[in-house]
């Protein structure tokens, strides 16, 4: 396995991570023989939120008696001082443990991050938390490249977390804004949320690329910690075929895959067109029906609001038919 710095937070991670939101499939039993297993094969980055329902609770029953063999990362939706306070201590209770390597402020907007850093924002919880030695280090998680952009601006972000993957590069230029500021990055969907189907290359791709500190596949089964392990120690260069393959998922995806570059936006009826595609595919590939369904019935406005009028399409780069994935959305999740 190999380990590398996460950023200025100084922690030694290894380059394959663990992303929890897949373990809400599975059960406390389940959980822990993943937890022994990654700690078998030397797999030392965790990552969960409050927002995955039972994720903290199953992980730090897991941890029992292992706690001292990862860094443990996880993050809130909270955007005010008292809110955020308070989920610092429901993820310690929640984990079972005194201390968090690692909590990040999870998806916020543009909007959310004025909130975060202003007058009884959640940062100052978050840095109070760092003073009493309940967290270690402070991060961030976007999909929006606007907050990406922001993020590597602010002096207490110390780790970001972007989708990037073979068909989502659109964030690699600021990728190399966190190399140049030593921010640790957090490579979230590198199967692009389960669009491509071979782990294998999937990772391969990810892994052979230096910007990348550290990748955290979601795994809820001890052979995708094994497949995944081989994908991640294979550090030789990509072959002639690896690359063909890799051009070849490209095009498969071109036209059907949003990679949340927002360009879309502003939606005429005020639908977040990604976030829209975000849920659908937590529905339809991740097998978390109910999570997905609670996520989407959060939105404001849902998909079936599309009037196809069909500006958005004539501003995608990726000339999506957003029209007719807002009918196969409204069908899914029913409105």
């Amino acid at each position: 396995m190999e380990y590398v710095t996460l950023g200025k937070t100084g922690l030694r991670v290894s380059r394959l991570g663990f992303g929890g939101i897949p373990i809400q499939k599975i059960d406390a039993a389940g959980t822990r023989l993943l937890a022994e297993t990654m700690a078998e094969k030397g797999i030392n980055y965790i990552d969960t939120a409050r927002s995955y329902t039972v994720s903290e609770e199953l992980l730090g029953q897991a941890l029992e008696g292992l706690r001292d063999k990862f860094v443990l990362a996880t993050k809130s939706m909270a955007r005010t001082k008292e809110a955020m306070a308070a989920d610092v201590e429901t993820s310690l209770r929640n984990l079972r443990t005194g201390y968090i390597d690692l909590y990040q402020f999870h998806n916020p907007s543009m909007k959310d991050l004025d909130t975060i850093v202003g007058p009884g924002g959640a940062l100052e919880a978050l840095e109070e938390a760092k003073e009493a030695g309940k967290i270690g280090h402070i991060g961030i998680t976007a999909h929006s490249l606007a907050v990406f952009a922001r993020a590597v601006s602010l002096p207490w972000v110390e780790t970001v977390m972007f989708p990037y993957n073979i068909v989502e590069s659109q964030g690699r230029e600021l990728m190399e804004a966190c190399a140049r500021n030593n921010i640790g990055f957090i490579d979230m969907k590198p199967l692009a949320g389960g669009a491509i189907e071979d782990a294998q290359l999937a990772l391969r791709y990810v892994c052979s690329d230096p910007l990348v500190t550290v990748v955290i596949p979601g795994m809820y089964a001890v052979e995708e910690i094994e497949q995944n392990l081989r994908a991640a120690e294979d550090t030789s260069a990509l072959s002639a075929d690896e690359q063909e393959r890799i051009e070849a998922v490209r095009r498969e995806l071109g036209t059907a895959f949003c990679r949340r570059c927002n360009y879309c936006a502003p939606c005429t009826a005020g639908i977040d067109i990604p976030s829209v595609f975000l849920m659908e595919g937590y529905l339809k590939r991740y097998g978390l029906e109910g999570w997905a369904r609670q996520r989407y019935a959060s939105l404001k406005v849902k998909a079936g609001a599309c009037v196809e009028c069909g500006v958005c399409e004539t501003r995608c780069p990726y000339e999506l038919p957003i029209r007719q994935k807002m009918r196969e959305a409204a069908q899914a999740f029913g409105e």
